[in-house]
Formats: C-alpha cells, structure tokens, sequence
C-alpha cells in the first residue's frame, strides 16, 4: 500500500475523530458488548488513531492487534499510544498493556501486508474487525475477498472515514471542478491493492455484507475544516495537487494557482462515510 507520513496522521487525527459519526461508533460497542473481553483487529492501523477513538466506547478490557505493513508507523503506534494513555501497565517487545479511560487496553503489533489477504489474521481469536481511511485505497477484488473472510469467521465489522468522493471548498475557485476530477482519476489507481476502489468502497462493502446475510447500518462522518485547521487544509491542498499533478490532466501554472488558493481556503468539507455490518442474530 501507498505510504502515509507520520505528520499528516497527526494533523488529521483530530479532524477524524470529530468527524466520526457517533451513533454508529455506540451501535459497534453495543454489537460487541457481551463480549468480555473484547478482542479487536484493527487493519491499516497507522499511529493508532481508530483505537484511541474506539476504545474508550467499548468495554473494560480490550485486546487490540494493530496491522500496517510499515514497521515505522506501528513504532510510532506504539510511542502516541504510550502517550495517549492515563499509565502503561506493562511492556515488552510484543505489545503494551494500557489503563485508559477506565479500560485495561493490551495491544499487539502486527508488521503484514494487507494485499496478501487477513486469511492469516483471523486465525486468533477475534470478537470485531475494524479499520479507518482504509477501503477507498484497496481493489474492489480486494473487498470481495475481505468480505468473504469476515463474513466466514461471522464477525461484526465497523469502519470509520472512508473517502466518499465529496469535497467543497470555500470560497469557490474556478479550477476546482478540473482538479476535482482529476483527483478522483488518480485516486483509483493502484496504491498496492490493484485499480482502488475509491468512493464506491462504501457501496461495495455494503453490498457485499448485505449479501452475506448481515445487517449493515451506514451515515456520513464528512470533515468540515475551517481555519482553525489551517495547517491540514495546506496539507490537504499540497496532497491533492501533488496527486492531480501526476495525472496531467490540469495544467501546471493552473495546478500551481489552484495549490496556493487552496492552502487558504476559509472552509473545506471532505466527504466520509461510517459503516457497520453486524452478522444476523441467528449466525451470532
């Protein structure tokens, strides 16, 4: 998979966790509530930011196993979790125990590739697959894959922050709508996964867990940036025309204008989308 800097998760963690929708982040910790304690797989995890969201809504103990295929993110995983937490209990080269918002949190680390499949990761015991900004980056053969392995282990399924394909910017700007398009161009290529899925993840995986005979609840999660975010909206507008860039399908003195417009920019609403797929109560 395509890399992500430390930098830019950080910037976007607390936009992310405002943006997250909250009635659907209970509704995962309701659908896993009695199972005590929980055991949570968390998939592209990065620094770990879907495990500070999530944790403190589920029960008072939890085992997290954080996956990403980069070794540097999950020690820098580790260090934001040490430091996010009330104490750490205990640590070794494996994993840390965590006392956090009332919560006993014990997390592993997992160095895996995602493109070879989560086939290996289910083998453990597992009560909720998780994952956040992640499906909009892998294949649609990639998510009917995914789908069928969660589906298999009858596990519930949430995930936060999946890029829809909506953003508005403010105030307008004439090559918003050219740029717009190419980023979306470029946003389905490959990034590790074969040709990304992009705004349709939602619907596949949607569709895809509907089909298996869950029940699959959905709501939006957009981030609605403002200048008080003014350092995530330039970073928002450099990745941007950097991947537009790459596509050639706008000008570079246009792109160029476009950038700097948009590092300035008053408001920005970058579309998301949450779901959650909990099996029929008949399969639990």
């Amino acid at each position: 998979m395509s890399g992500f800097s430390a930098e830019w998760l950080a910037l976007r963690e607390p936009a992310d966790h405002a943006a997250r929708n909250r009635d659907l982040l209970a509704a995962t910790a309701a659908a896993v509530a009695d199972r005590q304690p929980v055991h949570v797989l968390d998939l592209g995890c990065g620094t770990g930011s879907n495990l500070r969201a999530t944790a403190p809504q589920l029960g008072p103990e939890q085992y997290w196993r954080l996956v990403d295929h980069d070794v540097l993110l999950l020690a820098k995983a580790r260090e934001e979790l040490r430091r996010w937490a009330d104490a750490t209990l205990a640590e070794d080269a494996g994993g840390l125990v965590l006392s956090a918002a009332g919560r006993r949190v014990a997390v592993s680390f997992i160095a895996h590739d995602l493109s070879d499949g989560i086939g290996p990761l289910l083998v453990v015991p597992t009560d909720l697959v998780t994952a956040a900004a992640l499906f909009d980056l892998v294949s649609p053969a990639w998510i009917e894959a995914f789908v069928q392995a969660v589906a298999a282990a009858r596990l519930p399924f949430y995930t936060a922050l999946t890029y829809d394909g909506r953003e508005a910017w403010e105030p307008p700007h004439p090559d918003d709508e050219a740029v717009h398009g190419a980023f979306l161009a470029h946003q389905q290529r490959d990034k590790g996964f074969g040709p990304a899925a992009g705004p349709r993840a939602t619907g596949l995986l949607a569709g895809g867990f509907r089909g298996a005979g869950y029940t699959v609840s959905e709501a939006a999660s957009p981030w609605r940036l403002t200048e008080r975010e003014r350092a995530l909206v330039a970073m928002l507008a450099d990745g941007t025309a950097a991947a537009v860039g790459e596509t050639g399908q706008v000008a570079a003195d246009r792109l160029a204008a476009w950038r700097a417009a948009r590092a300035q920019a008053s408001r920005c609403l970058v579309g998301h989308a949450d779901l959650l797929a909990v099996p029929t109560s008949d399969d639990q």
